[in-house]
């Protein structure tokens, strides 16, 4: 490396294992899509509490959207990767490849 070359941020927001893997799993989703709390949950094997404390970390840096509704009488969470999110795992994953690929 020159001494102009910058080594990239990762986003410490996306970095923590936790949160990169909920947004892993949101990116493969398609940007109008959500995903109910219980199966993504599960997907990710989580416990509730655990996943709570990192969605709210996302949400409040609005890399993802929660939406709490009901289906019939049973009240659901709904989470979404919002184009913000997407932006900023693009930039991540970019961030990590120039890392892990460093110009010659």
């Amino acid at each position: 490396m020159t001494g102009t070359d910058e080594i990239p941020e990762l986003d410490p927001v996306i970095h923590a294992q936790a949160r990169l893997r909920v947004v892993s799993a949101l990116s493969v989703m398609r940007e109008a899509d959500s995903i109910a709390f219980p199966r993504l949950q599960e997907t990710l094997r989580m416990t509730a509490g655990n996943l709570s404390v990192h969605l709210r970390k996302l949400e409040d840096a609005g890399y993802v959207e929660v939406t709490k509704t009901h289906h019939g009488r049973t009240p659901m969470t709904l989470v979404k990767l919002t184009r913000r999110g997407r932006l900023a795992f693009d930039d991540y994953t970019a961030a990590l490849q120039a890392l892990l690929n460093p110009p010659s």
